[in-house]
């Protein structure tokens, strides 16, 4: 939901997000293609730009076809709008914008990368056109006009960002996902590697203390089984007591 001044509220969506600063943005570019530096640096750290960010080239506002030396040009320009140096009343923003700069323009210059991002623009377009044509096939079938809201170029775009950005957002969930999930087993691979090797010490620790122990054990066995035999060959017989004598009285 949007807050008072049609801002979106801290409970706002990705969808809700998506929509508010969609408008807003494209009539700040339709009114300034290049915007001012305060603006860029609002555009790139606008509420949902860790979900907006994630597309390169809207970062950078540059069209997917573009050529290297187009998109080289392109960075450099706006890398010096946002560029902390040029906006010293607001370094800490700026520099944050900058980074999100730097990092799309990098995810650029990785082919792969690259093509990874073309890839999900050209997927976020499928699925809108296959969404129009199911709509037109149910609305045929209905026998109503085969009009759909995409059929208007920028409703089209529109579509196409917004699904561009969730096939993005979705992406990054599961990188995540993977990351922890490999942090996880190497976090506990390490623990049974600590624990194999601390069992292992504490093994050899008692063998140690077994082998200097050892003839000390020994040399006390022998001493307690010399001991013994020594008191065998003192041993005196035993001796019993006799019982007395008894005298058988004498009858008168």
């Amino acid at each position: 939901m949007a807050a008072a001044g049609g801002e979106p509220s801290a409970q706002s969506g990705p969808d809700d997000l998506f929509n508010h600063f969609y408008t807003e943005v494209k009539q700040i570019e339709k009114r300034d293609s290049v915007l001012t530096s305060k603006q860029q640096i609002d555009r790139l750290l606008r509420p949902g730009s860790s979900y907006f960010n994630l597309n390169p080239f809207e970062v950078l506002q540059i069209d997917p076809e573009a050529t290297d030396e187009e998109l080289k040009k392109r960075f450099r320009a706006l890398s010096i709008l946002v560029h902390p140096d040029k906006n010293q009343d607001d370094p800490d923003r700026a520099q944050l914008a900058f980074e999100a700069v730097d990092k799309a323009y990098k995810n650029l210059l990785e082919p792969e990368q690259k093509k990874r991002a073309v890839d999900v623009i050209q997927a976020g377009r499928e699925y809108v056109e296959h969404n129009m044509k199911e709509k037109k096939k149910q609305l045929k079938k209905d026998g109503k006009p085969q009009f759909v809201e995409e059929d208007d170029p920028e409703m089209f775009r529109q579509a196409v960002y917004k699904q561009t950005m969730k096939l993005f957002a979705e992406l990054e969930i599961k990188r995540k996902e993977r990351e922890a999930k490999d942090m996880h087993e190497r976090k506990r691979a390490r623990e049974e590697e600590i624990e194999t090797a601390e069992k292992a010490k504490r093994e050899r620790e008692w063998q140690k203390n077994f082998e200097e122990t050892r003839d000390g054990r020994v040399d006390s066995w022998r001493s307690f089984q010399a001991g013994k035999g020594k008191a065998k060959k003192e041993k005196k017989p035993r001796s019993f007591l006799k019982p007395p004598k008894v005298k058988m009285e004498q009858r008168e």
